[in-house]
């Protein structure tokens, strides 16, 4: 049982982190909800509340408007909890939280405005640059459309993103990248997320029409990329983007694949082959369980040491960072799929049954692990490259 999250250590910070403590309700709530999830396309409203108050909008928010500035380790393990009830939940929960972070690189005025009411309010954030974004006096005008922002329903902000025009210039050549805080008073949502897996997650278009955002309520993505913070010392706000990659998406793939291991082994214990024999006492029923709960704990050590990289608890060598880590969290992965698609298999026929929650959990770690950032193909090569000392090695991410 997890300790009382007020109870303190020497340093201050709570013995168990707010949003550990209060992962597990969120995931008992949003297992409960998970038909009327998937059946509205977005989260239930009960569930969207519950991770309000878990504290994942305010774990990285910056101390001086009342956040946790927490540590990535403990989004870890509470993401993954959340995971284990529902991986739509999970998945947006994890990037309101992460899209939190984008906040502690406005100025000191935009953050002022984003957390007027507090720490707790709810993000969701672009990964992609789209639409169009214009200099206006004392700020900037947006107008298009932005794919795929999880938990766009139920955010307070959304962070959407932009090429600008005569903006800096990467070392990569590429154009500056801004992000703009946009409140929910100016959004308009088009419902287009109908997908096999991944149904709860919302992640619907953003629709912007000549939407004004202030100065001050922007910032470049190469503070984000660098950890350049605005005033924030706290390694969560100035840790390099290499060091977290995939961070944000991977985990709620691993608490899927914790949660179809647990009612894939329920239900085994109750079944009885056509003789009326238990079936868990079939070695090869219990040879495929090891197999699958090994891959499992393989892919969750791997998403734990990229957590303690990203806090600073674990080093790397030179250079090692920004390709091991996209390559551990696309193998992870990989394994993961691996390890659910073998529990799905096992099922039976009963598995396939809308009403079989392994069957969930097998839509959603497959959708999920078609993002493009989990392109092991991508990641292993760019590792590779780093390994054999090829010139240039990390432009193959």
């Amino acid at each position: 049982m997890l300790s009382d999250s007020t109870t303190t250590i020497v340093t201050g910070r709570p013995l168990v982190a707010d949003v550990v403590a209060g992962a597990p309700r969120v995931a008992e709530i949003a297992a409960r909800c998970a038909e009327e999830t998937e059946a509205a396309r977005r989260l239930a409203p009960e569930v969207a509340d519950a991770v309000r108050e878990a504290g994942f909008g305010r774990h990285f928010v910056p101390a001086a408007f009342g956040g946790a500035e927490g540590r990535f380790v403990d989004m870890t393990a509470a993401v993954t909890v959340v995971g284990q009830g529902c991986a739509s939940a999970a998945w947006a929960a994890s990037l309101s939280a992460y899209a939190a972070r984008y906040g502690a690189f406005l100025p000191l005025g935009g953050q002022a405005e984003i957390w007027a009411d507090g720490p707790n309010a709810l993000m969701a954030g672009a990964l992609m640059p789209a639409g169009k974004a214009e200099p206006a006096s004392g700020g900037w005008r947006l107008t298009g459309e932005w794919k795929y922002i999880s938990g766009v329903r139920f955010a307070d902000w959304v962070f959407a993103c932009s090429a600008v025009p005569n903006g800096q210039v990467g070392p990569d050549g590429r154009p500056e990248v801004r992000f703009f805080a946009v409140p929910r008073a100016d959004i308009a949502v088009k419902d287009t997320w109908f997908t096999m897996g991944m149904r709860g997650t919302g992640s619907d278009t953003m629709v912007l029409d000549d939407v004004f955002v202030p100065e001050h309520r922007t910032l470049s993505r190469f503070d984000i990329n660098a950890g350049r913070a605005t005033v924030s010392e706290a390694r969560c706000h100035t840790v390099p983007v290499d060091a977290l990659n995939g961070l944000p998406l991977a985990v709620p793939v691993l608490g899927a694949a914790r949660g179809a291991l647990r009612v894939a082994a329920e239900q085994t214990m109750r079944r009885v082959d056509r003789r009326g024999a238990p079936v868990r006492e079939k070695p090869p029923v219990q040879i495929e369980l090891a197999r699958s709960a090994g891959e499992v704990d393989a892919a969750e050590l791997l998403m734990q040491r990229a957590a303690r990289v990203a806090d600073g608890i674990e080093q790397t060598r030179d250079g090692e960072a920004p390709v091991r880590g996209p390559r551990d969290l696309a193998l992870a992965v990989q394994m993961l799929v691996s390890a659910v698609d073998r529990l799905f298999r096992s099922g039976g026929t009963t598995a396939h049954f809308e009403s079989d929650p392994v069957q969930r959990f097998w839509r959603d770690v497959n959708t999920a692990a078609s993002h493009v950032i989990f392109d092991f193909e991508a990641a292993g090569a760019a590792f590779g490259a780093w390994a054999l000392g090829v010139e240039g090695a990390e432009s193959g991410r």
